[in-house]
């Protein structure tokens, strides 16, 4: 099978490293992918020095390349407009967000285009079902993140370094000053969450949450919003603590973690068992994969 792969994302973020993990297992498993990203931007960096086909994302690249492939996969928003300007042959988009689909006439019209979605949860499979999206043209299809080595346990309280106004950053330093806690706001969480007592990930609205998998995957305990698909992650006081978005509320639950090292223990070990067991990146690859093969066989 030969895919192509559309991103338009400038940074590496939870969905860029989806990619890339996608790319390096359907390689592993024999199928070849291009990939159509910004020049100069870590995933097109990232699987250049990979070995793997890579291009510079435009209008006329990607028409002239759907051309030649099996499948091509959308995995942006922007790389869904693109998509139904210029693609040709059957495409897939990657749904990765909880917001609402806008009812306007450009956006029925582009959403009415494609031969299928790929939603990253239950959640945001509904947030398409209510834009009018069939129930038969999505597949959920959760993230998956690596099974490494599990942190050693650390002393720092570890969140996501973001400006995004749909995250809670603000909520979340208001929480430690009331816990009286030093949160490290962390660009390169792979390296940071080997020093982490516990990660907190706060946001107002979330389609899953591949931060927290990375968290649970490496034996971090985990605090995370009581919101959108992270519900579909955590069960609450078995693999991770949810909370309501209050900085009081907050502030308990980190402090809970944090002075009940054999609860933080358990629930550490109940998350990385979780991911072994439904997140990982296998996994994700074989789902996605599956997407694939229906798709191309009707």
């Amino acid at each position: 099978m030969r895919v192509l792969h559309v991103d338009t994302g400038r940074e590496l973020r939870g969905g860029q490293w989806q990619v890339f993990y996608l790319l390096k297992g359907l390689a592993a498993a024999g199928h070849t992918s291009l990939l159509l990203a910004p020049r100069l931007s870590p995933l097109y960096e990232m699987a250049s020095s990979q070995g793997w086909e890579v291009r510079p994302v435009g209008l006329a690249s990607l028409a002239r390349l759907s051309r030649r492939v099996d499948l091509t996969h959308l995995h942006d928003a922007r790389a869904h407009t693109l998509a139904a300007l210029a693609a040709r042959g059957p495409w897939v988009v990657a749904r990765r967000v909880a917001f609402p689909v806008r009812r306007d006439l450009i956006s029925r019209w582009k959403y009415a285009r494609a031969r299928h979605y790929i939603a990253v949860s239950k959640h945001v499979q509904q947030t398409l079902m209510a834009a009018g999206v069939a129930a038969e043209k999505i597949s959920v299809v959760y993230d998956g993140v690596p099974i490494s080595a599990a942190s050693l346990g650390g002393a720092w309280v570890v969140a996501p370094a973001t400006e995004d106004p749909q995250k809670g950053s603000a909520l979340l330093r208001q929480a430690a000053a009331l816990a009286r806690l030093e949160v490290r706001f962390s660009d390169n969480l792979a390296k940071d969450l080997a020093h982490a007592a516990v990660f907190v990930y706060i946001t107002h609205q979330e389609g899953l949450g591949s931060a927290v998998l990375l968290a649970m995957a490496m034996g971090v305990p985990v605090v995370a919003s009581r919101t959108g698909g992270l519900s579909e992650l955590i069960e609450d006081a078995r693999t991770g603590l949810a909370t309501d978005n209050a900085p009081q509320a907050i502030a308990s639950a980190l402090k809970r973690v944090l002075d009940d090292r054999s609860f933080a223990l358990q629930l550490a070990v109940r998350a990385r068992q979780r991911v072994q067991e439904h997140f990982s990146a296998e996994a994700m690859v074989c789902n996605t994969l599956q997407v694939y093969e229906r798709l191309l066989s009707c």
